[in-house]
């Protein structure tokens, strides 16, 4: 969720609100063939308390996807099914992503708030350091001859 309280009445592309004879309908399949796909785990709707089944616009989405990837592309149900496990394997990654690089993101202005503050701590009577110049000069040694004392 963003956060926000959602109204428990607001309708999403998550609700289950379908009976299966509407879903069948707006996914112009037949209700046994529903059945079929709920028990193979291709679409799982979800359940009343008396068992039946209730679909949501994202379901009849995926009804229809799988009608299309089956009929028009011609891919078993078995591959549909790791078709389906793959995107939903994708989506999660991508959603792990997301998070991961919003911590990152958090992480970072933590840390530079963090460095302002040590910035900030500086004491001010100190003089900053300078690099010097290294000087192109030669020095040449020369050791004083030594007296001889008698």
């Amino acid at each position: 969720m963003d956060g926000r309280r959602r109204n428990p009445y607001q309708l999403t592309d998550e609700s289950p609100v379908y009976v299966i004879s509407i879903a069948a309908q707006l996914s112009g399949l037949h209700p046994q063939t529903l059945r079929q796909y709920d028990r193979l785990g291709l679409v799982s709707p979800d359940r009343t308390a008396g068992r039946g089944r209730r679909y949501s616009a994202r379901d009849i989405e995926l009804l229809r996807t799988v009608q299309q990837l089956s009929q028009d592309e011609g891919i078993n149900l078995a591959g549909i099914k790791r078709i389906i496990e793959l995107e939903n394997q994708v989506a999660a990654l991508q959603q792990r992503v997301a998070e991961l690089s919003a911590a990152v993101d958090g992480a970072t202005v933590a840390m530079q708030q963090r460095e302002a503050q040590v910035h900030a701590s500086y004491r001010r009577d100190l003089v900053p350091y300078q690099d010097v110049q290294q000087a192109s000069a030669l020095v040449v040694w020369r050791p004083k001859p030594k007296r001889v004392t008698d």
